[in-house]
């Protein structure tokens, strides 16, 4: 039988999800003060998938539910300008994660994820695929281009290969869209992910300190979590999500009710604990 989320868990999420009408995003600034609030937030997903969404906070509802014609919808398009004004100020890391996510994430957690996924230059050779390791060659000696120049730069002259390589440069925190143009066609900008964001992709961090707070950022915004949520919101494998929770129960951080089931512990300001959700 599936976990429910508690009630009382879902009203903090309306709260720090901004699944609210009184606290919908609507500017960039909105945008990312939400995305550095709640460390991590997915673009266009719905009330159908879990986790943070800026498309549900642009809506400013619960249920949410992205209609079949995404460019006819008001709310989906404005989602998607927010997100070209994101990826141009370059504050908020944006890029195509573990299992293909679309995802924002904090300054403050960049180097967590990166722990987990990033990937060091010795290792490139071993586990990056040549059309990859050629796409990244032009990136470290031209810095940024657009989609078709890299392309032809490159020589991985095949869409469906050039796509799937930049999907693998991006899973592994090396290359970030910068810019994005609509005229004369619609293209992206790609850059080293380590221009953008230096000191937080050069920090070393161990990886199981990683899982632990990227385990508390989602718990501190969802206030629980149920079997399987965090790895499907992020990415981490279930053992590696378990780990995480886990190490957050060590601490007193969280509490575990159920199997598979994690509780903040809530603590105010002055760090006193009160009632846990």
């Amino acid at each position: 039988m599936r976990t429910q989320i508690s009630a009382e868990a879902e009203e903090y999420r309306d709260e720090r999800w901004q699944r609210e009408a009184t606290r919908q995003v609507d500017t960039t600034l909105d945008a990312e003060r939400f995305i550095d609030r709640v460390g991590f937030a997915a673009c266009l997903t719905d009330a159908r998938r879990p986790g943070p969404s800026l498309y549900v906070a642009v809506c400013g509802r619960r249920d949410a539910i992205l209609p079949r014609h995404v460019q006819k919808d008001p709310e989906a398009s404005h989602t998607w300008l927010l997100k070209d004004d994101l990826v141009r100020r370059g504050k908020i890391y944006y890029g195509k994660l573990a299992g293909a996510r679309t995802m924002f994430i904090a300054p403050r957690m960049i180097r967590y994820f990166h722990a987990v996924w990033g990937l060091r230059r010795a290792e490139e050779p071993r586990r990056l695929s040549r059309p990859a390791r050629a796409i990244l060659r032009v990136l470290r000696r031209e810095w940024e281009m657009a989609t078709s120049d890299l392309r032809d730069d490159s020589g991985v002259k095949d869409r469906a290969t050039f796509t799937r390589a930049l999907d693998e440069l991006q899973a592994a925190m090396l290359v970030v869209p910068s810019e994005v143009y609509y005229q004369p066609k619609f293209t992206y900008i790609w850059t080293l992910a380590v221009g953008r964001f230096p000191d937080e992709l050069r920090r070393r961090i161990r990886r199981d300190v990683a899982l632990r707070e990227i385990a508390r950022c989602f718990l501190s915004s969802a206030g629980m979590t149920v079997p399987g949520e965090l790895a499907r919101v992020t990415g981490l494998s279930r053992p590696d999500a378990g780990l995480g929770n886990r190490a957050l129960v060590a601490e007193g951080y969280a509490t575990t009710p159920a199997r598979g089931v994690y509780v903040m512990a809530a603590t105010d300001r002055e760090g006193d604990k009160t009632s846990a959700i």
